[in-house]
């Protein structure tokens, strides 16, 4: 009885083997072109605090088309509106609440998938700094999400920055 299982077994175990494996799904090749909106943002600091500039859900759009040419927008939610309704007269910290609460530039962009790089020249930003310069960042592409990292030295202060983006 007992030899007659193992033949069963090792059977079934051959016919089993014999099943096809499915076939793991393969991420498609990275397209920059066409519309992407902000999943979340976050940063690490130089002491490795993870903190959230623009929240952990910023409202971000970045737009790129077949020339490469793209448009970057990104805005923290409940931002402080101006007491005066007038733009040009604010308060120092509503100044600095609009100022910091936003990112937004312009340019072209490349990918160089081979080092797995963004490479952004920017010809205007809302951060006056960045204008005329070419911005590189890491990026990964896992599971319909864009991650790239703005490095520490773009910011100053040692933070890195991440923006996780999903096309639409």
């Amino acid at each position: 009885m007992i030899d007659w299982l193992h033949k069963l077994a090792s059977v079934g175990v051959l016919s089993l083997a014999a099943l096809p494996v499915p076939a793991r799904a393969v991420e498609p090749p990275l397209s920059l072109v066409g519309t992407w909106i902000m999943d979340s943002a976050y940063e690490i600091r130089a002491d490795g605090t993870r903190v959230t500039a623009y929240g952990e859900h910023p409202n971000g759009l970045l737009m790129i088309d077949a020339q490469g040419r793209y448009t970057l927008q990104i805005f923290r939610i409940g931002r402080a509106t101006f007491a005066t309704g007038d733009k040009t007269r604010g308060q120092p910290d509503e100044y600095r609440d609009a100022s910091l609460g936003s990112s937004t530039h312009f340019g072209r962009v490349q990918l160089d998938a081979e080092k797995q790089q963004l490479v952004f020249d920017v010809e205007a930003a809302s951060f006056p700094n960045w204008e005329g310069k070419r911005q590189v960042r890491d990026y990964r592409y896992e599971n319909g999400l864009l991650t790239y990292s703005v490095p520490a030295s773009a910011s100053g202060n040692g933070t890195v920055a991440y923006s996780i983006w999903r096309k639409l």
